[in-house]
């Protein structure tokens, strides 16, 4: 019986070539979009689910208050807060602490290797977290100071075949450290991506007895993590937190009022949902995964909703099949069976072309939205079971109503020729037609305010003149002693070349976030209780000049001024947050700054440190002749690579064994929108790959419509109707629904992206056109998806279809 469902199936599908063609194909992308999206959120859902004791590690986050008021929110919270939690608490079974540092020079014989990510990390590192060890002890890689290590891929590249356990390499130019071990290299779906781990006690050996970082409450830079023990309730260890910190670093808080509430974050909760300060790496967003997720929902139910809405339109078709059927003895049941294997047919089909087209799209899709999805994954459970799952789904849900609906017909009136279409089939069609577009409208309503907001962002004044400037990422290795006159002799060198108009030095250039946040800062001869937290750029002399500055009172630094070693500018949001309203109050005002006095001599407009999502934050540029940071190089040519020649070859005079690497400044800071793009262009793709499934079931409901009304066409064209009108009136239906689907995709669109914004502390207004615009491309698209059927009929000799009725 299946095998005769079978054949009667698939004939049916050759014979409508169209409609099956139509359906076939948009079911195969929708289900290909789906699978794609689905792989995406799979992979971004499966970030550090590979610990084996994950669901017991909880990183320790804090929020950071002035005067009871939140002022920061930290991922990298108080250097004392993991051991201090794990001595005070039986419930924490271990604790680590991780930091992260700056990259590293490391030579090892004759051989020299820039390392870019190295973390510091307390003994317990490899014991809480599964990364494996390829060489070495998990327990005792950490244990001892001037000890490290490395990745595989580093280890690989220093010593190539030789055994690196208990070898020593030089770090810097200076240390001698032994390698104790050799991690395998960390996945790409885990918050932490290191190449070169240090152990905890050779942080605490460099910073001397006396500045225990052990002790530190105030001292934040530190990522905490706790193992809890089996069966421990997260909230209620979190709530016993204030009264053991207010008893070990309350006279601390109390005294800068800047208390301080550690809150417990789970390992598996941190790439998606955590976007806080000194985040170990850049983390994804949740909100655009379960996004996107919806946008695959939408793509695959307008699929779906083709299959339906055409099965069902061409029941007229079927009518005379199903009452002969019904008449030489089939049952409703057999007739239902028939269908459904129909459906199930159609969407194997369906699902084969689908694997196909994300065969050919997965190169291109991977570098639309920056993931490394792989063909490995066709053999993993991620792949098969949503696609299972959309076959099933699929076939069950799309099948199953035309089946009723079909093997519903009574056989006495179709053979009669009297079959209707009911009012209940037509109405269900134009609401399953009206979700489509309303759809369509909403996404390409997201894709556009995307793009707008993008666009915002990047023509907006910064406050801050980032053209033609050359970024030189800091000098590794140098000597203490002697890097202020390298560094002065090295700018003075790039000044006497014709091509370079200004050169200054930063500890962070814009687009980078300053993770110096110096709390406790207040006017000179207040209460200590008055301390504000502030974030600090060390900049040079030249820094101010370099990037055009506006400066709204007081001057710039200045060498002429014997005081300015001990000299500070803040921006204008900073010295409101000191109590000043009118910039040039805050001239000469001393602050107290960690015990030191220094003044304020000029206060800048505010400015874009950061991306325009961020708001403006109280800054302070404190002048560091010799920091050790960035170098800004403004250039005056148009000849870049032979500048950036005569700068290499000075860097290399100035400072020997330091990777050169540079990069331009308006690039760097454009690519804090990197992210917002991918999202944009992953968003606009499959917003076009759903209107184009809307338009191929509205291109079959043409079809149908148009064969249905052939007659009608003829006598309209008898009677004199021209092409244009017979157009216009089989259009007119359709504009109808599209309309109506305008009215309800609008303000549902509107609240949607209205509140995506939100994310953003400066943020585009939303322009009638937004939505205008969607209106006109659909209406345009559906146009000519119906012209394409209506214009063939209408010029089909009236004759010639009068005859064929």
């Amino acid at each position: 019986m299946f095998r005769n469902h079978l054949k009667i199936a698939w004939r049916n599908i050759v014979r409508n070539k169209t409609f099956s063609v139509v359906n076939i194909l948009g079911l195969a992308i929708g289900i290909a979009a789906c699978v794609l999206i689905l792989q995406y959120v799979s992979f971004e859902l499966s970030y550090d689910n590979f610990h084996t004791k994950g669901d017991r590690i909880y990183r320790v986050r804090q929020d950071r208050y002035n005067e009871g008021k939140l002022s920061t929110q930290w991922a990298a919270g108080a250097q004392a807060a993991g051991n201090s939690f794990k001595a005070a608490f039986s419930e924490v079974e271990d604790y680590v602490k991780v930091l992260r540092r700056g990259p590293a020079v490391v030579d090892y014989k004759e051989k020299s290797l820039k390392v870019e990510k190295v973390y510091i990390a307390s003994q317990s590192f490899f014991t809480i977290f599964s990364y494996p060890l390829i060489a070495g002890n998990p327990t005792t890689a950490l244990a001892e100071p001037n000890t490290v290590v490395l990745s595989e891929t580093v280890a690989r590249r220093l010593f190539g075949s030789e055994n690196p356990i208990g070898k020593t390499i030089r770090q810097n130019r200076r240390d001698a450290v032994k390698v104790t071990g050799v991690f395998k290299d960390f996945p790409v779906n885990t918050h932490l991506q290191p190449d070169y781990i240090t152990p905890y006690l050779t942080f605490i050996k460099q910073v001397g007895p006396d500045n225990n970082p052990d002790n530190a409450w105030q001292w934040d830079g530190a990522l905490s993590y706790l193992l809890l023990r089996p069966g421990v309730d997260p909230k209620a260890l979190e709530a016993k937190f204030p009264a053991l910190v207010d008893r070990l670093a309350g006279e601390e808080h109390r005294k800068y009022r800047s208390a301080a509430v550690y809150l417990l974050q789970p390992l598996r909760d941190i790439h998606l949902y955590s976007h806080f300060m000194n985040e170990a790496e850049p983390n994804g967003d949740g909100k655009t995964v379960y996004l996107l997720l919806a946008i695959a929902f939408f793509i695959v139910v307008i699929a779906w909703v083709n299959y339906v809405n055409l099965t069902t339109a061409r029941s007229v078709d079927r009518a005379k099949e199903v009452g002969v059927r019904k008449a030489v003895g089939s049952l409703r049941s057999q007739l239902i069976l028939q269908f459904m294997t129909e459906s199930v047919l159609l969407n194997a089909l369906a699902v084969g072309l689908a694997l196909l087209l994300v065969a050919l799209a997965l190169p291109t899709f991977n570098e639309l939205s920056g993931q490394q999805l792989s063909f490995s994954l066709l053999g993993s459970s991620l792949f098969w079971l949503p696609l299972g799952g959309l076959f099933v789904i699929g076939s069950f849900f799309s099948g199953l109503y035309p089946a009723f609906v079909l093997s519903g017909f009574k056989p006495v009136v179709v053979l009669k020729g009297k079959i209707n279409t009911s009012r209940q089939g037509i109405t269900l069609r134009k609401s399953l037609v009206v979700f489509q577009f309303v759809a369509s409208l909403f996404l390409l309503v997201g894709t556009l305010a995307v793009f707008e907001q993008i666009n915002f962002m990047r023509k907006q004044s910064l406050g801050i003149n980032i053209d033609q400037t050359l970024v030189l990422n800091p000098p590794i290795v140098a000597n203490d002693s002697t890097f202020m006159q390298q560094m002065a002799a090295f700018k003075a060198e790039l000044l006497r070349q014709s091509g370079i108009r200004q050169v200054a030095a930063s500890s962070v250039v814009p687009g980078q976030a300053s993770d110096w946040n110096a709390g406790g800062i207040r006017l000179k001869g207040m209460d200590e209780s008055k301390g504000k937290q502030y974030r600090i750029i060390g900049v040079d002399y030249d820094f101010i000049k370099a990037y055009d500055l506006k400066l709204l009172a007081g001057r710039n630094f200045a060498k002429a001024f014997g005081s300015d070693p001990k000299a500070v500018v803040f921006n204008k949001m900073a010295i409101r947050q000191l109590g000043f309203d009118d910039p040039a109050q805050a001239i000469g005002k001393q602050i107290d700054f960690w015990g030191e006095t220094f003044t304020i001599v000029g206060v800048t407009n505010d400015f874009h440190q950061q991306s325009l999502r961020d708001a403006y934050e109280p800054l302070i540029l404190r002048l560091i002749p010799d920091v050790r940071g960035f170098f800004s190089i403004k250039l005056a040519t148009t000849n870049l690579n032979g500048q950036i020649d005569l700068i290499r070859s000075e860097w290399n005079r100035f400072f020997p064994g330091n990777p050169f690497e540079y990069s331009f400044l308006d690039e760097r800071f454009n690519s804090q929108y990197r992210a917002d793009q991918r999202f944009g262009q992953v968003f606009g793709l499959f917003t076009l790959l759903a209107i184009v499934v809307a338009c191929l079931g509205l291109f079959g409901l043409a079809s149908f419509t148009t064969a249905q009304r052939t007659k009608e066409i003829g006598i309209r064209k008898v009677l004199g109707a021209t092409v244009g009108e017979i157009v216009k009136m089989l259009y007119r239906e359709f504009t109808v629904l599209i309309l109506v689907a305008f009215v309800i995709a609008t303000p549902l669109a509107w609240y949607a992206v209205t509140q995506w914004l939100q994310s953003y502390a400066f943020r585009t207004s939303l322009p009638w056109w937004l939505f205008v615009m969607p209106l006109l491309v659909v209406l345009l698209t559906s146009l000519l998806t119906v012209s394409l059927q209506s214009i063939k009929a209408a010029l089909m000799n009236p004759i010639k279809s009068l005859r064929s009725e």
